[in-house]
């Protein structure tokens, strides 16, 4: 496939006019016959990071669930709905809750659909995936247009990340914490299990200390869609007002080949990200540097410019979801409150992208400080 991305304008989650805009996003790359052929098994793979409410803005809302998978219905697919959410080190008991909360184990009856779960997995190269990827002939992704505290945004390439099974998602992020070594990561998984399709929301988007509930809600609406996750990503880096290559992930992919990242290459479709408009999103804290010093000059300090998380007590409702997920174990609760051993804390913020409640913030180096990041 070559590398087209279309963006279209949908303002609200409003059923009829999600409808309308998902259609019509498939259609300008040329339909779902395009990359789905009619009666094949597809696994359709929203980003289910927790256990919240639509409305929260944290995962893919389900009525854009409902429209892709009613799409897929017009050529008589066999769809299985899953996601391997982040909750507590993958205890299935929890991924119930994920799926009710978040609206789409409703759409999934509604719509008389399988909701699976990835509790089988098996090993390719580094990692295991869901068995569900041998089971059907096509993936079709529904990423969440979000900011991301690691890895600067959320969206195509990194919603496959949940294609990873149980408790292996936080072994990843132990072994290959710096940013580079997990943006190669991400890069294999994509290699592995390339979407046929993917159609990002971003009628409601997440900024700053995303992915979850340390980050900012904005209106963004939009909705965009292709079979390059690479050029995806890119055009929403564009639309965020990042550069694509700041963002290592894309960076990664577009250099093995798996990709375009050159936004003058990728056709785009529809609205143009220069035409929207579009303020700047307020970017992780984590990653601010990106956006106000050339990398080279970030590569020569990055050794001093160093974010760690804290706790902010007060939000702090004492449930132990940082405590379990945390890789390196460096966290434990105590009267006070939770705290940090920040000796063995390696930064992967995993505590803040499970923290329901929003209670974990982002501290910064004294070196950080000095020079305005």
């Amino acid at each position: 496939m070559d590398a087209q991305v279309s963006i279209i304008k949908c303002a609200d989650y409003t059923p009829k006019l999600v409808e309308v805009s998902v259609r019509k996003a498939i259609g300008l790359i040329g339909g779902i016959a395009r990359f789905v052929k009619p009666g094949a098994r597809v696994l359709v793979k929203p980003n289910m990071l927790m256990a919240k409410e639509p409305e929260c803005g944290i995962d893919t809302h389900p009525e854009v669930v409902r429209q892709v998978i009613r799409v897929l219905k017009d050529i008589n697919c066999h769809i299985f709905v899953g996601d391997s959410p982040n909750v507590w080190g993958g205890e299935i008991e929890n991924v119930d809750e994920v799926y009710r909360r978040s609206g789409i184990l409703k759409v999934c009856q509604e719509e008389k659909v399988a909701l699976v779960k990835f509790d089988k997995r098996r090993m390719r190269q580094k990692f295991p995936l869901t068995t569900w990827l041998d089971h059907c002939d096509y993936l079709v992704s529904i990423p969440k247009f979000k900011t991301h505290g690691l890895t600067l945004l959320t969206g195509a390439v990194k919603n496959l990340f949940g294609l990873v099974t149980g408790t292996f998602k936080t072994e990843l992020h132990k072994n290959y914490f710096q940013i580079e070594e997990f943006s190669k990561i991400m890069a294999d998984i994509y290699a592995e299990a390339r979407p046929a399709l993917t159609i990002i929301d971003g009628i409601v988007a997440m900024e700053g200390d995303g992915p979850a509930t340390g980050g900012k809600l904005r209106n963004l609406g939009l909705l965009l869609a292709g079979s390059d996750c690479v050029a995806l990503d890119s055009v929403m880096a564009k639309i965020m007002g990042v550069k694509p290559f700041d963002v290592w992930s894309i960076r990664e992919a577009s250099q093995r080949g798996l990709g375009v990242a050159d936004l003058a290459a990728i056709k785009i479709l529809g609205e143009r990200p220069e035409d929207l408009k579009v303020k700047p999103f307020l970017l992780p804290t984590s990653t601010f540097p990106v956006k106000k010093f050339p990398r080279l000059v970030i590569n020569l300090v990055k050794r001093l410019i160093k974010y760690y998380p804290y706790s902010v007590r007060n939000n702090c409702t004492r449930c132990f979801a940082c405590v379990k997920i945390c890789p390196n174990k460096c966290i434990s609760m105590r009267q006070e409150g939770i705290v940090f051993d920040y000796r063995k804390c390696i930064a992967c913020f995993c505590c803040q992208e499970a923290c329901p409640s929003a209670a974990i913030g982002i501290k910064k180096s004294l070196f950080a400080k000095i020079i305005g990041l």
